[in-house]
């Protein structure tokens, strides 16, 4: 089954180890089932041999065939990943950009000389973590794109200019969002002794990529991981049939629409008042912010706000629906059984190992790069808790996908581990069915009993 696992050339080098991985774990697993049917085979057949030459026989072959090897490869990947987490390590490799790996890039020598490696030393000591050179890369690319396009769009409107800066930011907004989703749970990127920048930036720039004020924070940190994509979470699927449109949009439509309202009344309800006011504070002051901007130039306004905002909510929206869409019926408050992890190139190479969700759900201050050293070492875990890993593709496509049907395209896509791996493409789709099914009001009480 391991003939449709598809290794894109653009993978990290971790994703690659990971994947890599998991075939192997494949291969092991089906290489060794058919070495018990041999085996059984071999002790069960009569070849004049006695009893104690024929258990000998058959326990020197299940030996060659029980991939003991695998976890001895495991433990040199985990070692081989964390070497290039660690700044002490000569094997340290910082993310400098997202599109290319600091080991791959091919600079003439005196551009690296002069250039790259005295930029790579310094903006090591700029930011929180040292891997996470790409922050201060990424920040310096938009304070110096987004922010005098946006300032020129007020000067001197053209159309023309506006599309092109809508493009621009539509490419940027997933990178950043997920920037800000590492910034909201370390509560910063940057180095402490810069601590002003880091909690000022997202001010400027959080409305140019349609966030509006600290919500992301209040919504996802302070709700979503407390919920965990339960009855309350505001974002849950348990609800929805999870590959029907008009389900999706519904929940769509209600965050489009009403997380204005919903999010401070979800923190009433909760007897958190001060929440409340705070996230219905920053809702309602982006808004502000909009209608004044929109009193100096609408256009511009609507292009460099507005629809970044409109734009983002329905992403969000579409993406969450993804990681949540397989909720098992029998453990749904499982973060191993109500979210999934991708092993794809948007994903991880450019929006910071977010096909982690797993990982992530279960330590939301879990590191982005530490991610696939977790899942390596968990490894056995996802296996026997029966989670969902899915390659070559993303969470935007995981929603098309189930708004079609398209079951046969997931189920070449799922990584089978454990008891997964013995299922036919038939299983995997039956499985992932299964996985979408809506839960009824009846079953949400059986599974949250109301807490006394």
């Amino acid at each position: 089954m391991d003939s449709h696992i598809v290794f894109d050339a653009a993978l990290t080098p971790a994703d690659r180890v990971v994947l890599s991985s998991m075939a192997d774990d494949v291969r092991n697993s089906t290489k060794q089932q058919q070495g018990v049917e041999t085996c059984s085979g071999l002790d069960a057949s009569d070849n004049g041999l006695s009893n104690t030459s024929k258990t000998a026989a058959t326990t020197t072959c299940l030996k060659r065939t029980s991939g003991n090897q695998s976890s001895d490869d495991d433990e040199a990947d985990v070692a081989l990943l964390k070497a290039m987490n660690d700044p002490q390590h000569p094997d340290f490799e910082p993310s400098v950009i997202s599109s290319v790996d600091l080991r791959s890039m091919k600079l003439p020598l005196p551009f690296e000389k002069h250039v790259l490696n005295p930029y790579v030393s310094w903006a090591r000591k700029m930011v929180r973590v040292e891997t996470d050179v790409i922050m201060l890369t990424h920040l310096m690319i938009y304070l110096s794109t987004s922010v005098p396009s946006v300032a020129y769009l007020f000067y001197n409107f053209t159309y023309t200019h506006a599309i092109l800066h809508v493009a621009m930011q539509f490419y940027y907004t997933g990178a950043y969002t997920l920037m800000m989703h590492q910034h909201i749970h370390m509560r910063g990127v940057l180095n402490k002794r810069l601590w002003f920048i880091d909690q000022t930036f997202p001010y400027l720039l959080d409305p140019m990529m349609g966030h509006t004020w600290n919500t992301y924070f209040y919504h996802h940190v302070k709700h979503h991981h407390v919920e965990g994509n339960g009855p309350d979470d505001l974002s849950s699927t348990m609800r929805y049939q999870r590959d029907d449109i008009f389900n999706f949009l519904h929940y769509v439509g209600r965050f489009y629409f009403f997380i204005w309202f919903d999010l401070p009344l979800y923190f009433l309800r909760k007897k958190r008042p001060a929440m409340a006011v705070k996230a219905a504070a920053s809702e309602f002051s982006t808004y502000a912010f909009y209608y004044l901007m929109s009193r100096i130039d609408g256009r511009a306004t609507f292009f460099a706000y507005l629809l970044p905002l409109f734009l983002l909510r329905f992403g969000l929206m579409v993406g969450n629906w993804g990681q949540h869409a397989f909720v098992d019926q029998e453990q749904p408050d499982s973060d191993f059984r109500s979210s999934i992890t991708l092993i794809d190139v948007p994903s991880n190479r450019y929006c910071y190992n977010d096909g982690y969700h797993t990982s992530h759900h279960l330590n939301p201050l879990r590191h982005w790069r530490d991610h696939p050293v977790s899942f390596l070492q968990q490894k056995h875990i996802y296996a026997k808790e029966s989670a969902l890993v899915f390659h070559n593709i993303d969470y935007l496509m995981v929603t098309f996908r189930l708004m079609i049907k398209d079951y046969e395209t997931l189920a070449k896509c799922l990584v089978p581990m454990g008891d997964q791996i013995q299922l036919t493409m038939e299983g995997r789709i039956e499985l992932l069915k299964k996985l979408t099914r809506k839960f009824t009001e009846e079953q949400i009480r059986e599974k949250y009993p109301p807490k006394k």
